[in-house]
């Protein structure tokens, strides 16, 4: 025990001298944090690509989520313990049984509860110190414009292709990042859509939604459990990529998961002067 608080010790030291270096070179508009926040975000703090200053920039970012389930059980769980300031979700439906078998932001007992209550019950028994902001609606072309407005990112893995179409549009017009995933049985995929940087968006890739059957949804397909969990968690990081600046986000590439396999392989996207979304945009960059 002793050498375990002594290292405890050492560690917090790393992190308000890691802070205090961070924020002289790259200093962030944001309150302090404080004493159990240092100790919560320490990890963070002593990773070179993340420091005290990427620290700040999750405390001030304002992340939408659309949606509550599969995909977002892992996202929104990974959202709230980095840190990021301001969670936005929004979603309609109720908590059901058969979604347990993979939206394990849920639980047995709140079955039958609104998903995005369901969702900030387990986010603030996670962190604490962040503000969540739940809507118990569909995102709709009424009320995209103007919530979006309130969000730096935007993260859609959703299973309706009206509303990836209506994100994506709205995520063009307002200049922000929108990380898409989407998956099926056994795989997944991911990527970051983000015209305002001269990379392709959702349109650009799927100009047309698909033929009826063809992309059936996973109440249909089928889903193994912990795929949701490999490829939610993969659209936090990213979120996480963007705010921060760490690394390289998936831009202009996309990278698809097969569970079943174990392969990953990653692939280039380029965006289409001809899109009616983001071809304007394009252009201009010419």
């Amino acid at each position: 025990m002793g050498l375990y608080r002594a290292g405890l010790a050492r560690l917090r030291g790393r992190v308000v001298a890691a802070q205090v270096k961070a924020d002289a070179v790259n200093p962030v508009r944001a309150g302090s944090f404080s004493e159990s926040e240092l100790e919560r975000y320490a990890r963070h703090i002593v990773l070179r690509e993340v420091g005290g200053s990427g620290q700040k920039k999750l405390k001030n970012a304002k992340v939408l989520v659309i949606g509550a389930g599969g995909l977002w059980a892992p996202a929104l769980l990974y959202l709230a313990a980095s840190g990021v300031g301001r969670i936005g979700v929004i979603d309609d439906d109720l908590v059901e049984g058969s979604n347990l078998q993979r939206q394990v932001i849920h639980s047995d007992e709140r079955i039958g509860m609104a998903k995005v209550q369901s969702a900030v019950m387990a986010m603030r028994g996670l962190n604490p110190f962040i503000e969540l902001r739940p809507y118990q609606r569909r995102l709709t072309e009424e009320i995209a414009a103007e919530l979006f407005a309130d969000y730096d990112v935007i993260l859609d893995g959703t299973d309706n292709f009206a509303t990836r179409y209506l994100s994506n549009k709205v995520a063009v017009a307002q200049g922000k990042p929108l990380i898409s995933g989407a998956l099926t049985q056994w795989e997944g995929q991911v990527t970051v859509f983000d015209a305002a940087k001269g990379t392709p968006c959702y349109r650009c890739i799927f100009p047309e939604a698909p033929a009826a059957g063809l992309a059936p949804a996973c109440a249909e397909a089928g889903v193994i459990a912990p795929l949701p969990g490999v490829v939610g968690s993969m659209m936090a990081l990213e979120a996480v990529k963007v705010v921060t600046g760490a690394g390289a986000a998936l831009r202009g590439e996309m990278v698809i998961y097969d569970g079943l396999w174990s392969e990953t392989r990653k692939i280039k996207l380029h965006p289409r002067a001809d899109c009616p979304d983001c071809g304007a945009l394009a252009k201009s960059a010419v």
